[in-house]
């Protein structure tokens, strides 16, 4: 008589969502998606073509020329592709979040993710060192190019000269806080048209309504924009009323983070997708 041998199958290991493990994820969406890199590559575009040829046109006789120019006026030309930059890093951080609602992806990736939140954290964490790191080396490249451009003249500055890394970093740190706020409001609108269009609203519209406000208030609004911080922390004399210093600009450039994350935040956990 032979002996029955029964077999039991092997226990499915349990596996748990951790912060970790979203990343990772994101990380993959990220990264699989060929209009990712094509739309950075862009931003990164944007701030080395307008700045080289800024400064390649510069004129002593120009508004940036002459006795009096700033002595920040390098890095003004350098620096001068910021804004159609943030366009683009801002409309990728929408579609990195409000994309997933049009194809219904958002579905899958809440049905992995219950808590909902740390897909909030995920996306921001790998898309924010990504849009600095990118910006900060388009924003250096920049820089050198028009310093090539600009040798010999009077505002000519180099990478050793006091304030010039600051600014630059400034200027990395201000265009990936932009990629944050745009998965933000990509997760506030769920839709990419709308989002992208409240992105560019603020960048480019915003600054110039606050004239429509009693020049007080106008002139103490505006500089707190995000626009106007960010301009404050990639300047390196802030001349005028119009901007704050790099520390107040880096702290309005934060608490408008911060409001966005919780405003976020609020809607994923409020509202069904």
């Amino acid at each position: 008589m032979s002996a029955s041998t029964v077999t039991t199958a092997a226990p499915r290991p349990a596996y748990r969502v951790t912060g970790r493990r979203v990343v990772r994820s994101e990380w993959s969406k990220f990264r699989s998606l060929r209009s990712s890199w094509i739309t950075l590559g862009v931003a990164v575009l944007f701030l080395v073509v307008i700045g080289s040829v800024a400064a390649a046109l510069y004129s002593p006789d120009g508004p940036l020329g002459g006795k009096d120019a700033d002595s920040g006026a390098a890095l003004t030309l350098a620096l001068a592709g910021t804004n159609l930059a943030a366009l683009a890093v801002g409309a990728l951080g929408v579609l990195l979040s409000a994309g997933e609602y049009g194809t219904g992806m958002v579905r899958s990736t809440f049905a992995a993710v219950p808590g909902r939140l740390p897909v909030l954290w995920a996306k921001c964490a790998v898309y924010g060192p990504v849009a600095f790191v990118a910006s900060t080396l388009g924003a250096l490249l920049s820089f050198l190019f028009g310093s090539a451009a600009l040798h010999g003249e009077r505002i000519a500055l180099s990478l050793g000269d006091a304030g010039v890394l600051r600014c630059l970093l400034g200027a990395g740190l201000y265009l990936g806080l932009v990629g944050v706020y745009g998965v933000t409001v990509g997760l506030l609108v769920r839709s990419t048209a709308g989002g992208i269009a409240i992105l560019a609203g603020a960048v480019l519209v915003l600054p110039g309504l606050t004239g429509l406000l009693p020049s007080s208030l106008g002139d103490t609004v505006s500089r707190y924009l995000p626009s106007n911080a960010g301009q404050s922390v990639m300047t390196l004399h802030a001349s005028g009323g119009s901007l704050v210093g790099p520390g107040a600009g880096v702290t309005a450039l934060l608490v408008w983070a911060v409001l966005l994350l919780a405003g976020a935040a609020c809607r994923l956990r409020r509202s069904d997708v």
